[in-house]
């Protein structure tokens, strides 16, 4: 019987053979593509596992949950991605924190970051999230906000406005999925037109990382695929 740790390991080459794969198919360098392993609410122990199989870079959504795994993953540390809903209570330790914020949706988080990212560290890397299936239940700014919430971000020193993020409605039809990404492109690809140096797309997830990556994800955020089911 395999251990946890070989069962990641594999389950990690599964996904990183999906990706490869997916972005052959859609006549793209696999190397353009990262993955994002979705860490939260799974043990420090699984996060190892991964990392000794080669794994850098993981998400995590709750700030309480994270801020342990970060104090005990120090030598050698990952790259932490934070992927949930920003609150502004929560908004200094992620500026203190993270490599990058995806979740970004609002001017007043962006200045609280911009004003919370130590001086000594690197910019923060943010995305904006964008709502692009106009669910209630999701964060994200309309497309419609999208261009002057983007410029207002690209001017702050602190912050380094990489892409836009989107989870897309949940859906089992390969050409929805990618409807919904190719808006998330235009979107981008809109913006890179207005003169923002944009170079980064978080989108796909395990169930539709490959309608993500033909539409142009550089990086696809999974976690089930990779560590397993969580515990609801």
């Amino acid at each position: 019987m395999m251990g946890r740790a070989q069962v990641i390991s594999e389950q990690l080459q599964r996904v990183l053979t999906r990706i490869a794969r997916a972005a052959q198919a859609a006549g793209r360098d696999p190397a353009t593509v990262q993955l994002l392993a979705v860490s939260k609410t799974f043990p420090v122990a699984d996060l190892r596992a991964a990392m000794m199989a080669g794994q850098w870079c993981f998400g995590e959504s709750y700030l309480n949950e994270a801020l342990p795994k970060l104090a005990t993953l120090t030598d050698p540390a990952p790259e932490w991605h934070f992927i949930g809903p920003l609150q502004s209570n929560k908004t200094r330790a992620i500026a203190e924190q993270f490599a990058w914020v995806h979740s970004l949706a609002s001017l007043k988080h962006a200045e609280r970051l911009n004003e919370q990212r130590p001086v000594d560290l690197p910019p923060l890397n943010v995305c904006l999230q964008v709502n692009i299936s106009g669910e209630a239940s999701k964060s994200g700014v309309t497309l419609d906000a999208l261009p002057a919430l983007a410029t207002a971000v690209a001017v702050l020193p602190c912050l380094r406005l990489r892409g836009l993020m989107a989870i897309p409605a949940p859906s089992t039809d390969p050409d929805a999925q990618r409807a919904a990404f190719r808006a998330v492109r235009h979107a981008f690809e809109a913006l890179q037109a207005q003169g923002l140096a944009l170079d980064t797309l978080s989108m796909g997830m395990t169930d539709d990382l490959e309608a993500a990556i033909a539409e142009g994800a550089t990086i696809v955020r999974v976690g089930s695929a990779i560590f397993g089911a969580r515990e609801s």
